[in-house]
């Protein structure tokens, strides 16, 4: 069991980059499939980003929103990041992350699927 812990929002500018930092407290996010959702204001959660534990470090993102963000993993730190590229207005949100303990190869893209959650961290993209 692990309990995530994510930091780095805030309010930041249309375009300019802003990283989201997601972290297990007293425990390894190393051996978890990761992903990284968000829920704006009115509207479902929905699915950003996720890597997984293969030897190649597979990521799967949205097709809507690849080309404005990035996920990459630390294992010497921990942590797993998400890299808001170019946000826009519509990217203002709770982002959570979550991890999934079914198996290090997993690419569910469904909320449903992932047994741990963070708090969430606001991000506000101003326009």
């Amino acid at each position: 069991q692990v309990q995530l812990v994510e930091s780095g929002g805030g309010l930041v500018q249309a375009g300019d980059s802003l990283r989201l930092t997601c972290t297990a407290a007293g425990g390894t996010l190393n051996t978890y499939t990761v992903a990284w959702f968000r829920q704006a204001p009115g509207k479902e959660r929905e699915f950003v980003a996720g890597i997984n534990t293969l030897h190649r470090l597979s990521t799967f993102q949205s097709d809507s929103m690849e080309d404005r963000f990035t996920i990459f993993r630390r294992y010497d730190k921990n942590e797993v990041y998400l890299e808001m590229l170019s946000p826009i207005p519509e990217d203002t949100a709770v982002y959570y992350c979550a991890a999934d303990e079914s198996g290090g190869g997993s690419k569910s893209r469904y909320a449903d699927d992932y047994e741990y959650w963070g708090q969430g961290t606001l991000v506000t993209v101003s326009s």
